[in-house]
């Protein structure tokens, strides 16, 4: 079953008493709209859904207790466990079996997180993109509060109320430009393009975006999901250029329905070099099938574009679930 299945049966439950007033947009005006017979298009063109595969896992991240130095880990999907040498950060995190309102239904994991919940050291900082539910998981939300409840949470404009309604505390949410000091990091939420919706009438009612990271040690970007737009090369003008990015390479298939919200590999590229980033790590593949595109074609064509503008291979990794990726200016 096609991914958008899931979010069929997702706007059947979202509580009224969760709605916020404001609409947001895109900063070039564009909705990301698709009418519902563009959505059955695609779920009845008779394009069968990718075949299941796993993905090649590390277990690295079991060394992790020798490590001192700034490290990632990619857990899976959108989520990465970071140290800049001065906090721990976790990036939309979903620790979940399915990317979807219900247990028994929408889009079920390929391979399970790289670490568990457990295995995490302390989390300082949780940030959330956006509140689709591959990325907004209230389950790996409220667990990671249960288990540190002194965690900061960022959020978009728009969703404290639903973390707040399910008792976490120590939650923010920002628009874009603004800033938030956790330790000695200062954070900033950043404009992307994508859209929001976790119910039928709820589109856009809360804000999507990146996270800027800026410490001494190191500058880093979680660009979360989104399509291609400015809105990198603007980053770049007021931020400076990231040491280090985090830039998803999936679900782009196929380009008609998905291009305004999912960049494809080639796209991932051309926003780290709008970033002007010397080192970016992909994301978003290989957890979830929720397009059309072979499980692992996406890092196949990032390796291909790679070479077909010259760049070295360290410009832009796809690196392996529980893998350590070492961070140093």
């Amino acid at each position: 079953m096609k991914y958008l299945s899931a979010l069929i049966v997702a706007s059947l439950i979202l509580p009224s008493s969760e709605l916020n007033a404001e609409t947001f947009k895109n900063t070039n005006d564009n909705q990301n709209g698709k009418t519902f017979g563009q959505l059955m298009s695609w779920v009845l063109d008779g394009e069968k859904s990718p075949e299941r595969i796993s993905i090649d896992t590390s277990d690295e991240w079991k060394t992790l207790d020798a490590q001192d130095d700034p490290y990632a880990i990619w857990i899976g999907h959108a989520t990465y466990l970071i140290n800049n040498g001065d906090i721990n950060i976790l990036t939309d995190p979903i620790f979940s079996k399915r990317a979807s309102p219900l247990g028994f239904a929408g889009p079920k994991r390929m391979i399970p997180p790289a670490m568990s919940l457990e295995d995490l050291p302390t989390i300082d900082v949780v940030v959330v993109s956006h509140n689709h539910y591959d990325h907004f998981d209230l389950y790996s939300l409220k667990k990671l509060h249960k288990l540190n409840p002194e965690t900061v949470f960022l959020v978009p404009m728009g969703d404290k109320k639903r973390l707040k309604n399910r008792g976490l505390t120590h939650v923010h949410e920002l628009r874009w430009w603004d800033s938030m000091q956790v330790g000695q990091t200062t954070i900033h939420f950043t404009p992307v393009q994508h859209w929001s919706k976790r119910g039928l009438f709820d589109r856009n009612k809360s804000l999507w975006g990146g996270w800027y990271f800026e410490s001494n040690e190191l500058k880093l970007y979680h660009a979360g999901d989104t399509g291609y737009s400015n809105d990198f090369k603007t980053t770049y003008e007021r931020l400076g250029a990231p040491n280090y990015s985090f830039i998803p390479i999936g679900a782009y298939d196929p380009r008609w329905f998905m291009k305004d919200s999912h960049v494809n590999p080639e796209e991932a590229v051309q926003i780290a070099l709008d970033l002007k980033t010397p080192h970016s790590f992909g994301m978003h593949w290989g957890t979830f099938t929720l397009t059309d595109e072979p499980v692992a074609e996406p890092p196949q064509r990032l390796k291909a574009e790679l070479e077909a503008k010259d760049l070295s291979p360290d410009f832009f990794i796809s690196p392996k679930p529980g893998e350590i990726l070492q961070l140093t200016k």
